[in-house]
């Protein structure tokens, strides 16, 4: 940066600018090494918005991941929530699913099939959908999957 200032010191003096347009400009390039900086640390850090890890629990969010996996009226993302190597939790998040169908595929117990088994076996599993769900359970069951393979891969 003190490298950068002394060259604009002799460019301004050799071209005679006045010291208000000087400060103007110095202010200026302060702010853009500022503002790359800031970027720079901000990439180095890096965000995942799939998955978060606090206190050994990590939460995958299949949101991102499973765009392209619908059930009957659309997208059927979830919140998996692993600890120790096992499935803790899978939550359902917002999603365009008939209720009555969605609601039906919960209370079949879809969701907690998973539950209590490591991840290589909630992988393996032969999860059986809920009839009269069966396209909602189905796109479940691939979140699942997506997400457990993107624990594994990123943990």
């Amino acid at each position: 940066m003190v490298f950068i200032v002394k060259k604009f010191q002799f460019f301004s003096n050799y071209f005679k600018i006045s010291i208000f347009v000087k400060r103007k400009i110095i202010v200026a390039m302060v702010c853009a090494v500022a503002v790359v900086g800031a970027i720079f640390i901000i990439s180095c850090v890096g965000g995942d918005d799939v998955m978060t890890k606090k206190k050994g629990v990590y939460t995958i969010n299949t949101t991102t991941l499973s765009q392209e996996v619908k059930g009957y009226n659309g997208p059927t993302p979830l919140l998996i929530t692993v600890e120790k190597d096992k499935v803790v939790k899978i939550e359902a998040l917002e999603n365009s699913e008939t209720p009555k169908f969605f609601e039906r595929m919960k209370k079949g117990g879809m969701l907690e099939r998973w539950n209590g088994m490591t991840v290589d076996e909630a992988l393996a599993a032969k999860v059986d959908v809920v009839s009269g769900a069966t396209y909602s359970s189905n796109a479940v069951k691939e979140n699942v999957h997506l997400g457990l393979n993107y624990y594994k891969a990123h943990k």
